[in-house]
């Protein structure tokens, strides 16, 4: 499941924390928010950031047909 938690402090910082998410997809899916919220001074990838989607793959038979499929993770606003 994805999450993005926002702790906002009384001098106006705002801590962001995402999981959930695998790979650098993550800055996609916060990107509109940062842009709202000001100017980012720290960033602290989590392993997520770091770790490959799991992705199908993709296998060509003796007759030269193509199966299986990529997996894609999504998040809309």
């Amino acid at each position: 499941m994805e999450t993005l938690e926002f702790i906002i402090y009384p001098d106006g910082r705002v801590e962001e924390t995402v999981t959930g998410i695998v790979g650098r997809s993550c800055a996609e899916v916060t990107a509109a928010i940062e842009a709202k919220l000001g100017r980012v001074i720290d960033q602290k990838p989590s392993s997520e950031f770091y770790s490959q989607p799991n992705q199908d793959v993709l296998t060509q038979s003796a007759t030269g047909q193509t199966t299986g499929a990529v997996s894609t993770q999504l998040t809309q606003w």
